[in-house]
């Protein structure tokens, strides 16, 4: 009797265990993430929507300033491509050809707005890298 609840209960395991969705990956450019100060800014917006309305679905993050882009894992059944450029959108940058929220994207530092707007590096100095105190 043990052998057979044994066996029962590794078999549910294992069928619960198949059922996960498999983590994806998805890669946004943003014309307005370019230097360490919005990658600042962005990982703490994500963080807090992460946390509040992903249900935790985003796994990790890694973000380019040199492509300006951003490559997100997440979970499917939590989060989608959609809902993680609506987080950046609100955040301020513009994702893919997205535009971000007006209110979010005015509260951003001069550096962190679009290069039309006289946003991004400025010659000679980058800003990708964070100043050395």
């Amino acid at each position: 009797m043990r052998k057979i609840l044994l066996i029962l209960s590794l078999t549910v395991a294992f069928s619960a265990f198949g059922q996960q969705p498999k983590q994806q990956w998805v890669t946004i450019k943003s014309a307005n993430l370019k230097c360490w100060e919005c990658k600042d800014k962005l990982e703490k917006y994500l963080i807090q929507a992460n946390k509040s309305t992903m249900e935790s679905g985003l796994i990790q993050w890694k973000i380019n300033l040199l492509q300006g882009e951003i490559k997100v894992q997440f979970w499917p059944d939590r989060a989608d491509a959609s809902l993680i450029k609506a987080a950046l959108n609100n955040a301020g940058f513009d994702a893919d050809d997205d535009k971000a929220e007006p209110e979010a994207y005015a509260k951003l530092p001069p550096i962190c707005k679009r290069a039309e707007d006289g946003g991004g590096p400025k010659p000679p100095k980058p800003c990708h890298i964070p100043p050395v105190q």
